[in-house]
């Protein structure tokens, strides 16, 4: 869980206690008002649970104060557009969190992007994002609708052929090598990589291992115009708008992408990660 959240979490929790406090109730009475155990009180109060909209209801209720259950939904609003669970978001499969994506590029004229495990999706062969999606439906035990997804990951590459759009990724060289599928659609990825170096709408940049760099690539992300950053966890995914946070997360793009290599160079080294299945 970020650090951000889990502050936002544990703020709501300051400002339940409050309201308890206010009303003259310790964690005993507002639990048999509530008809809850006592634990549940606690950990929403020390940030430990984030609490359900009807969980705030009851609360405001249960405080005498119905009025600011507005102000705690609010609060909780807030915290899940912009940390938004996996959990939630994939509990119908993949195919709708894909649509999302393509009306984000869709209202976007640049995309800068850094991923440092895996091929981006906007570049993924059909093959390689059906292995993508079959694992992580896997890995969260969400429902498998993995050919819908497909379909929409590929249909939303038809905006790098758009003219005026412009796609800036970095990626980290070991993604290259990363093994998440059958050794022939590993190779038929890359071979995808190579044939959009030098598309006009598209700026790929890979990052060597031994690249000297004023900072390290700690996780992947994506930068939509200057109005939003994306960011993925194992948890949640972060939709992140404020400007301060852009303008560190540019400045980290900035500062990776002087590490980077273009053009015939960058070809060699996604060139060096294909050659190398053909020996493994």
């Amino acid at each position: 869980m970020s650090t951000d959240f889990q502050s936002s979490r544990v703020a709501l929790g300051a400002r339940l206690r409050e309201l308890r406090t206010e009303a003259g109730l310790d964690g005993k009475g507002v639990a048999e008002r509530l008809g809850w155990q006592r634990s549940k009180v606690s950990r929403l109060e020390n940030g430990k649970q984030t609490p359900t909209v009807a969980d705030l209801t009851a609360w405001a209720a249960a405080v005498g104060n119905p009025g600011c259950a507005g102000e705690l939904k609010g609060r909780l609003t807030g915290m899940e557009t912009q940390y938004r669970s996996w959990r939630r978001q994939l509990a119908g499969g993949h195919r709708a969190r894909q649509e999302l994506a393509i009306a984000e590029t869709a209202a976007t004229q640049t995309i800068r992007g850094l991923e440092i495990a895996r091929i981006p999706g906007l570049f993924q062969t059909a093959d390689y994002a059906r292995h993508v999606f079959q694992a992580n439906a896997s890995f969260r035990q969400v429902t498998n609708d993995t050919e819908a997804a497909v379909r929409a990951r590929i249909r939303r590459q038809e905006a790098l052929y758009e003219p005026g759009r412009l796609f800036r990724f970095l990626v980290w060289e070991s993604a290259l090598h990363m093994r998440i599928c059958p050794r022939d659609v590993h190779a038929g990825q890359l071979d995808r990589l190579l044939s959009l170096v030098g598309l006009d709408t598209v700026e790929l940049g890979i990052i060597p291992l031994h690249a000297d760099l004023r900072r390290t690539p700690a996780h992947g992300f994506w930068i939509y115009d200057q109005r939003l950053v994306i960011v993925e966890t194992i948890g949640n995914e972060m939709w992140l708008e404020d400007t301060e946070t852009i303008a560190l997360y540019e400045r980290a793009w900035e500062w990776l992408a002087e590490s980077a290599v273009y053009g015939a160079a960058a070809q060699h080294l996604i060139g060096r990660a294909r050659g190398s299945l053909d020996h493994a």
